[in-house]
């Protein structure tokens, strides 16, 4: 019986394809894989060799790597990202708390199909409880929107934003995460962001907006963020989906002697 040896990108695995096997070769591809999968071998972001890498690995042609990622794929194993690869399917999103990024950013550097629905714009009187913040502001443009992946709701986000945004057009607010509509109005990125995490179950707003059912637990997400000069200039919560998001941070602590 001939075997093929095929070594992983990573140096702890090392596989062999059966030539003569009863199994076709697509098959014992994605079961290899399968078991990478399962091993934590694509962490973190989830995507997978490309097609051409795996069929380098293997000494197979693409279209035999093409049917055994289509063999996962019809499993629910992994998802097909046009222009993008290959993904492990379910993969928990990422947020790292250590880097000051938009939540869409967050999610389209990972890689994944997000999308983000504008439901409501609306100027608004500043809250009492943001007075302090955007003083001597006395208005406020209120941003309402859904945030997906692969077609799922994961979070819905309430923004407070300068209040001459709402200049912008639907589309415009739609189409950019706020972090960039604040550099295009204010000609520079926030500098610093406040962050607090906690948990809420969901009203019955939030779990038609997203698709869970009432009192399913969410995480929270609040976010202040600040100009270089201190101007307050965004304030956010996010209510998430927590099954697929973790928050991350990468620490480093001074050893006490």
């Amino acid at each position: 019986m001939t075997e093929i040896a095929a070594t992983s990108t990573s140096p702890q695995v090392r596989t062999r394809l059966k030539r003569e096997n009863a199994t076709s070769l697509y098959a014992q591809i994605a079961a290899r894989l399968q078991e990478e999968i399962e091993a934590g071998l694509f962490e973190p972001s989830g995507r997978l060799p490309s097609e051409a890498q795996i069929g380098e690995r293997f000494q197979v042609s693409r279209v035999t790597v093409r049917l055994a990622f289509d063999k996962l794929a019809s499993e629910g194993r992994i998802v097909r990202r046009q222009g993008k690869g290959s993904y492990v399917a379910g993969k928990q999103v990422r947020h790292g708390l250590d880097t000051l990024r938009s939540f869409h950013e967050s999610l389209r550097l990972q890689g994944l199909d997000a999308q983000m629905q504008l439901l409501e714009k609306r100027r608004v009187k500043v809250p009492d409880e943001l007075a302090a913040r955007f003083a001597p502001a006395r208005q406020l443009t209120l941003l309402k929107r859904l945030h997906s992946v692969d077609g799922t709701p994961v979070a819905l986000g309430l923004s407070h934003l300068p209040s001459a945004l709402s200049q912008l057009s639907w589309q415009a607010l739609e189409a950019q995460p706020a972090y960039a509509l604040i550099a295009q109005l204010m000609g520079e990125r926030p500098a610093r962001a406040d962050i607090a995490i906690s948990a809420r179950g969901a009203d019955a707003a939030l779990a038609e907006a997203l698709a869970v059912p009432p009192g399913t637990a969410l995480l929270v997400m609040e976010r202040s963020s600040f100009l270089s000069d201190g101007r307050c200039c965004d304030h956010s919560c996010f209510y998430i989906r927590p099954e697929r998001y973790a928050f991350t941070m990468s620490s480093a602590f001074r050893v006490e002697s």
